[in-house]
């Protein structure tokens, strides 16, 4: 049954086991954001075993793909190549809420199931986004511009779980 759900970060292991693919959530508090020119390199400094040096926690946390600009936020493809490779490791390392858009593949939508994360779809609204976020600020790689990472304070940013437990709603 699809219901709306509100979550608030950092994520527990429980919000995560009683979501759906086709629910609707309300995510609140801090996320980050990040896409292709960041997200290798948190997947990096987690391999190096250096997620320390990030002045982030990824346990419970929501990453966004996207780039924090002067217009505003919005979702980029989730499926491109250097953020997709990204989804697995970042899950293992603690990320439990992947937000962007598109479809993924049926082998990260699986490795989502094995590290006990969902992938939630956002469509593009930038400025519904850039009401809902109360504060942004820049965490590392300042050198990538908009592309670097951000954490941001959101209230109640809307978006659709797109892949849990093994499923995804692009296979409806």
């Amino acid at each position: 049954m699809e219901q709306v759900i509100e979550i608030t970060t950092p994520i527990a292991d429980e919000v995560i086991d009683g979501l759906q693919v086709g629910d609707m959530v309300y995510l609140s508090g801090e996320i980050l954001c990040g896409r292709d020119g960041v997200l290798p390199k948190i997947v990096k400094m987690a391999e190096e075993g250096r997620l320390d040096e990030l002045n982030a926690n990824l346990t419970g946390s929501v990453i966004f793909h996207t780039a924090v600009s002067p217009a505003g936020v919005g979702p980029t493809s989730s499926n491109k190549l250097e953020i997709e490779a990204s989804i697995a490791p970042l899950s293992q390392a603690g990320v439990k809420l992947h937000l962007g858009k598109g479809a993924i593949h049926p082998e990260t939508v699986q490795a989502l199931d094995q590290y006990h994360a969902v992938y939630a779809i956002i469509p593009p609204v930038t400025a519904l986004l850039g009401a809902k976020t109360a504060e942004q600020e820049l965490v590392a790689f300042p050198e990538l511009g908009m592309e670097a990472l951000y954490r941001l304070k959101v209230d109640r940013y809307p978006a659709i779980i797109g892949a849990a437990h093994g499923r995804s709603i692009y296979d409806e």
